[in-house]
């Protein structure tokens, strides 16, 4: 098993930022900033010491069962070689016994079309869970948005988009929507933004304290804050991840005031540009319901991100190993029931 440490860490780094499959959620980083768990990275190298394979871990102990290990769109790897996925799950195995998980759990960014990966997984003894449809079911969305935007300018991507999009993102400008990018300072008009969005779209927002750790970790290289104003007032934000070859839109808030100015919108075709500039390949514009359905309460964001011409995207789903089956069965009984009580509560 070969972890990544002091010595090795610039050339994991390397590695990670160059590769096609390369997600921010795999990287140092992001370790940190979950600081509530332990970060491990195991590495597969070939005969002559270059990386070919690598998955970043979180480690947590969870009250009552122990030790819960979680990758977050791991593997970074070519997908389909069984050789290096049964290396990294030895390692995983390896890696589970010496801090006695009861389970391993991935949730891959590959996506559920893809047949070859599945049958290595299950021949390696890997469960698959591939019924999620909404978003409390997953730790990470496993419907998202992506706009493929290689080797593409900004003309090309905008005829693109919907028509009521372009509209709404011309309305915006009219109106005196102005964007700009924000400080941590900002963060706090940001936060007091989203606890508004919260409140009123029945979701948990993080504290203040989280994003301010976002920042001083990502913040010149891997994150940006961009605010819109409308006369100097602040009415909506988003956080863009900036890692490899794409950016994320990772989080978004806006204000009850101004909606009719659009400022979302704008915002949007902001972080797209921004994109373009760097020369990245995919904005992600993360997740959306599975349940394509007017008459469900996401409908609205799912018509949202669909009006930027991106893919609808479905993932493989959550891929685990229960080190301790009976174990882990009880921490999944007890893990919906607190998400029952604890949405229950967001909705009061």
């Amino acid at each position: 098993m070969i972890l990544v440490n002091e010595k090795n860490r610039e050339k994991y780094e390397k590695y990670l930022e160059e590769h096609e499959r390369c997600n921010f959620q795999q990287s140092i980083e992001w370790g940190k900033v979950k600081q509530d768990w332990k970060n491990e990275i195991i590495l597969c190298e070939d005969e002559n010491g270059n990386i070919i394979g690598s998955m970043s871990i979180l480690i947590r102990k969870i009250p009552i069962f122990g030790n819960l290990m979680y990758s977050p769109r791991g593997p970074i790897c070519d997908i389909h070689s069984k050789e290096v996925l049964e290396n990294l799950t030895k390692s995983l195995k390896e890696l589970a016994k010496q801090y006695k998980a009861f389970v391993i759990k991935i949730e891959p960014d590959i996506e559920s079309s893809d047949k070859e990966f599945r049958k290595i997984v299950e021949e390696l003894k890997y469960k698959i869970k591939d019924d999620a449809k909404n978003f409390n079911e997953e730790i990470q969305p496993r419907y998202v948005f992506r706009l493929d935007i290689k080797g593409k300018n900004e003309d090309e991507v905008f005829e693109n988009f919907h028509s009521k999009t372009r509209y709404n993102i011309r309305l915006a400008t009219k109106k005196g929507v102005v964007i700009k990018e924000g400080t941590k300072e900002d963060l706090k008009e940001f936060h007091k933004i989203m606890v508004e969005t919260g409140k009123r779209d029945n979701f948990i927002i993080r504290p203040l304290e989280y994003f301010e750790r976002m920042y001083d970790n990502l913040v010149p290289s891997h994150m940006k804050l961009l605010m819109a104003y409308v006369e100097d007032k602040p009415v909506a934000g988003i956080i863009l991840i900036i890692y490899g070859n794409k950016i994320w839109y990772l989080y978004g808030a806006s204000s009850n005031s101004y909606r009719n100015f659009m400022p979302n919108y704008l915002l949007q075709w902001e972080g797209i540009k921004q994109a373009i500039k760097e020369q990245k390949d995919i904005y992600d514009f993360r997740g959306v319901s599975g349940v394509v359905d007017e008459s469900h309460p996401q409908y609205g964001l799912y018509r949202f991100k669909k009006g930027f011409g991106a893919k609808f995207t479905e993932f493989i789903g959550e891929i685990y190993i229960p080190f301790k089956p009976l174990t882990y069965k009880l921490y999944k009984i007890s893990e919906k029931l607190y998400k029952k009580i604890v949405l229950r509560g967001v909705k009061n």
